[in-house]
């Protein structure tokens, strides 16, 4: 197997999780290549030598550009804060590297437009990373609104709903921020509703959105007893009218009291209808016309080997798979794409129509008024 030598920004959370999927990927899907730890990068050395050690990278450094140019590196992943993304990435794209990077791609469509066509210039893979669109759940839902067991797409309702904000007290980061987060629950957590959205029922034609700050103050960790104005959205609302004719609504929370991880989509056709909720994420609900005289109802469909991907981490059906699992089946995608010479899905073109999105959702915020989602 090639090895593919590995060069992480960023260690927090997301970084821990990548490093998971890389050091699990062969076991789970042999025979894509071997990934190798090569080079952790993180803000200052003494974090970034402790998260070396910790997670197995070989070297680090407190530098990331010379991780990004480091011929010793194959792929670069981006793990880093929302606004250091496009500076990275472009480094990396310029050094011929290929690119993992962290949602949203970008703080503006401008800005990820950009970065997806150097990307494109620059004939590399780039891989976003819009996880639960790689539940084996969603690939299923895909085939049965592909197969048309449930008829034409009359409805799209979904929900990215989470409540780590909701406390009133928790300090200012730089999530609140615009400068360094850009939206907020918008671009946090309503990138990956949108996508779904996109990857399950289409393109998006035009939107009508509501956007709101609910707690506009929160304590300034840098000065003892003073406030800080949050800068960005907690929570925002929309309705949307896709290409291909259907309707829909999103919304999405930072500060839904409750709700830990609440990525949900009800979708109805013309002759059925399809429920999921990733807190449940092994199970998808199923309606289907036709059914006996009071026999009619939604029945739940335990994820199992016969379905995509699932198989490949359990041979028995009803055991379920976990948050992680979703990054395996990513990085599985990533090494696919490099070694079969073809683009990665989501890749930087994907994220980039995500984020002409939400530009179209903070726009119709502002007009109070229907945009259209190219941004006339």
């Amino acid at each position: 197997m090639r090895q593919r030598r590995i060069g992480l920004i960023g260690s927090g959370f997301m970084g821990k999780a990548h490093t998971i999927a890389f050091r699990a990927m062969p076991a789970v899907f042999p025979g894509l290549g071997e990934p190798v730890l090569e080079m952790l990068a993180d803000a200052d050395e003494d974090r970034a030598r402790e998260a070396a050690g910790r997670l197995g990278y070989r070297r680090y450094t407190d530098d990331w550009r010379s991780l990004a140019n480091d011929p010793a590196v194959d792929i670069v992943d981006i793990c880093s804060p929302n606004h250091l993304h496009k500076e990275m990435a472009l480094a990396a794209l310029e050094a011929g590297k290929h690119v993992y990077c962290e949602k949203p791609l970008a703080l503006t469509g401008d800005d990820a437009a950009e970065m997806a066509r150097a990307a494109e210039a620059a004939g590399v893979t780039t891989l976003v990373g819009f996880n639960y669109a790689k539940n084996p759940a969603a690939a299923l839902v895909r085939e049965i609104i592909d197969s048309g067991e449930i008829g034409d797409i009359v409805h799209f309702r979904g929900t990215h709903n989470e409540d780590y904000l909701a406390n009133p007290h928790v300090p200012f980061n730089w999530r609140c921020q615009r400068e360094l987060a850009g939206a907020g629950a918008l671009g946090d957590v309503g990138a990956h509703i949108i996508q779904m959205a996109r990857f399950l029922v289409g393109p998006f034609a035009e939107l009508c959105a509501d956007l709101r700050t609910v707690i506009t103050e929160r304590p300034d960790p840098g000065r003892t007893g003073a406030m800080r104005a949050v800068e960005n959205d907690d929570e925002a609302n929309f309705l949307v009218r896709f290409a291909g004719g259907a309707s829909g609504v999103i919304e999405t929370s930072r500060v839904a009291v409750g709700r830990k991880m609440g990525l949900t989509y009800e979708i109805t056709g013309s002759r059925g209808a399809i429920a999921f909720d990733q807190e449940r994420m092994s199970e998808v609900r199923l309606y289907t016309s036709g059914d006996a005289r009071g026999r009619s109802g939604y029945r739940t469909l335990l994820l199992g080997p016969e379905h995509p991907d699932y198989g490949a981490f359990s041979p028995a059906p009803g055991h379920g798979l976990g948050y992680n699992d979703q990054k395996i089946v990513e990085v599985r995608e990533l090494f696919a794409a490099i070694a079969e010479g073809r683009p990665a899905s989501p890749d930087f073109r994907e994220a980039w129509e995500v984020a002409r999105i939400m530009d179209a959702v903070e726009r119709s915020a502002r007009q109070r008024a229907w945009v259209a989602t190219d941004g006339r």
